[in-house]
């Protein structure tokens, strides 16, 4: 009898939303952009970003920041979290910020999460039907309009850029949106 395989790890989003008084805007982005710096020296970082107020997806609070931190597995981010570089730049961050919210997700699941935060997931086959029809219409958009200025390219360069905007397309535009608009049907019954 065979023991089953481990199951591979995923890559784990950590979602922190702050609320920053305007008088601290800037000291929050300048301690921020420290954390984010310090953060990408670590094994297993994937990226990390600053949404801001007023940015594409960020929502209608003009006070909210949202602040994203990607890691490969759970023991990389667990070696961020519980580092002193992370503990001395959290000072700095929480100095100017009122209040946070904490959310951890593995891959593009943050997408889908149910209005007001409720943690259940929807079902796997409900989130792949909405990504493809995310996915779909911004590869061919980017196909008809970027890749041709490209077609002279070397093929990773051209397929790097292509995936580097359907990425950001669909974490700050479309997938923000679908989510909303499809958000009874992706969590009917649950």
């Amino acid at each position: 009898m065979s023991s089953p395989a481990p199951t591979p790890p995923r890559a784990v989003t950590v979602l922190i939303t702050r609320r920053v008084p305007p008088s601290q805007a800037a000291a929050f982005e300048a301690a921020m952009a420290g954390m984010l710096e310090a953060a990408a020296r670590f094994p297993g970082h994937l990226g990390g970003q600053v949404v801001r107020p007023g940015d594409p997806g960020s929502g209608d609070e003009p006070m909210l920041y949202h602040v994203v931190f990607a890691f490969d597995d759970e023991a990389h981010l667990a070696a961020w979290e519980s580092s002193p570089e992370r503990a001395h730049w959290l000072a700095q961050v929480q100095a100017h910020t009122v209040g946070e919210q904490r959310d951890r997700v593995s891959g593009v699941e943050y997408w889908f999460q149910p209005p007001g935060g409720a943690p259940q997931a929807p079902p796997r086959w409900r989130v792949a039907v909405v990504t493809w029809l995310g996915i779909f219409p911004t590869v061919l958009f980017l196909f008809l309009t970027v890749a041709p200025w490209l077609e002279h390219w070397p093929l990773v360069p051209r397929v790097f850029v292509i995936t580097v905007l359907v990425v950001v397309i669909m974490t700050w535009l479309v997938a923000p949106r679908l989510t909303r608009w499809l958000a009874h049907w992706l969590h009917a019954g649950r």
